[in-house]
């Protein structure tokens, strides 16, 4: 399957010069804006890989624009590149303030224009990669430990009532590398870690905090609410099979300890430590189970 080309959107008012950007960028999935409040809209909906934005334009300028960008949570990161017939070092100099990452000047020099978006593509999807490296663990693809603790750490200090913590653990799972390999342990991992991925809202904290360790932190209506929703993982769980070879398949199991912050739980840690004990209570009462700690 062919790469997806990268987008562009270009801001211009003058139909000159965004005919002439399509024909030198036609390697890009081009979109157009003619005016800023069209830009600020189409960059939110669209997040394009890269922004050529012009400074001299009707009812908001380009700078204007890129600045309203970069206050945006969800636009900040996209790569402004400011396009005018401009050459005054203040004009260079306030491009760079309000957050451009590089200027080019009309009339466009085509290798140069191309040379520039190429770099600036390369170096987004560069500092995307590193991004992703600091925050997802490389195995199961969700959350690791380190973006756990940070975003857990958020969510408890900003709202504490009705918040949850989860441990949960594979069953023996020592046994199943030592059976069959650490390349099948790995795809037990992986399993689980979509399966309680599909099994839980979006707005719940999930990540893999060690080798067969994960942990939730949700917000839920009630105690019940939230043993319910761990013994639906549970069950899940221990439906899925992974295939060793034609004849051999692994069943595995997980144990769920479970906690509620209150007016005594000073700290996300001990928290998770009452979770922890709970699944540590799971795992000596005979595993595959949820335990809620009161």
């Amino acid at each position: 399957m062919p790469e997806a080309k990268q987008t562009i959107l270009i801001v211009d008012d003058t139909e000159t010069n965004i005919d002439i950007l399509l024909d030198i960028l036609n390697a890009y999935d081009i979109v157009v804006a003619i005016d800023g409040h069209s830009a600020l809209e189409i960059a939110s909906e669209d997040n394009p890989d890269l922004i050529l934005l012009d400074i001299m334009m009707p009812d908001m300028d380009g700078y204007e624009v890129c600045r309203r960008l970069k206050n945006m949570s969800h636009t900040k990161d996209i790569p402004v590149i400011f396009v005018t017939a401009n050459t005054d070092e203040d004009s260079i100099e306030r491009a760079y303030e309000v957050g451009g990452i590089d200027y080019v000047t009309k009339p466009f020099k085509p290798r140069e224009l191309t040379a520039r978006v190429k770099t600036q593509i390369k170096l987004k999807n560069l500092l995307s990669d590193l991004n992703f490296i600091a925050s997802y663990d490389y195995l199961t693809k969700v959350y690791n430990r380190r973006k756990f603790f940070e975003l857990a750490n958020k969510m408890f200090v900003e709202e504490k009532d009705n918040l949850y913590a989860v441990m949960i653990d594979i069953d023996k799972f020592k046994r199943i590398n030592d059976t069959y390999g650490h390349p099948i342990g790995d795809e037990v991992i992986k399993s689980v870690a979509t399966t309680i991925k599909e099994c839980i809202s979006e707005d719940d904290l999930f990540a893999r905090i060690g080798g067969e360790e994960f942990a939730i932190i949700c917000h839920c209506n009630s105690q019940e609410e939230i043993v319910q929703k761990n013994e639906f993982i549970r069950q899940s769980i221990e439906k899925l099979e992974v295939n060793v070879d034609k004849e051999t398949v692994v069943k595995f199991t997980i144990s769920n300890g479970i906690a509620e912050a209150n007016s005594d739980t000073d700290t996300l840690d001990s928290l998770l430590k009452r979770a922890d004990a709970a699944l540590y209570e799971a795992k000596g009462a005979g595993r595959n189970r949820v335990v809620f700690r009161s």
